[in-house]
């Protein structure tokens, strides 16, 4: 097999392979949400972490941030359309832990 059909699979990878991003996008796939709740739908995550994985599914053209003029500032999170576009990878990973998690 030739390394050159991996290449879109590394390219995937790069982009939602980390430990976090999937776990924000599934959830966002729910709908805009705001920061705060989002970040409490990721279980584990610091809030750190949490930045620093949004700002780079931002940066990569998954997520839409966006900051209301308002007081205290409210931001909310939204999928792009190239991040809605991973919708049946996320629910078949979704399905998939749950059919392999009664092992757990």
């Amino acid at each position: 097999m030739s390394l050159k059909k991996y290449c879109p699979l590394d390219y995937t990878m790069n982009l939602i392979g980390t430990k976090w991003k999937p776990i924000v996008l599934f959830h966002l796939l729910e709908g805009p949400l705001r920061s705060g709740i989002l970040q409490k739908k990721v279980p584990g995550i610091s809030n750190k972490m949490f930045t620093q994985t949004v700002r780079e599914l931002e940066k990569d053209g998954l997520v839409i941030r966006e900051v209301f003029p308002v007081v205290p500032p409210k931001v909310e999170y939204a999928l792009s359309e190239r991040g809605k576009s991973l919708k049946s990878i996320l629910l078949s990973l979704d399905s998939w832990g749950a059919n392999d998690a009664s092992n757990c």
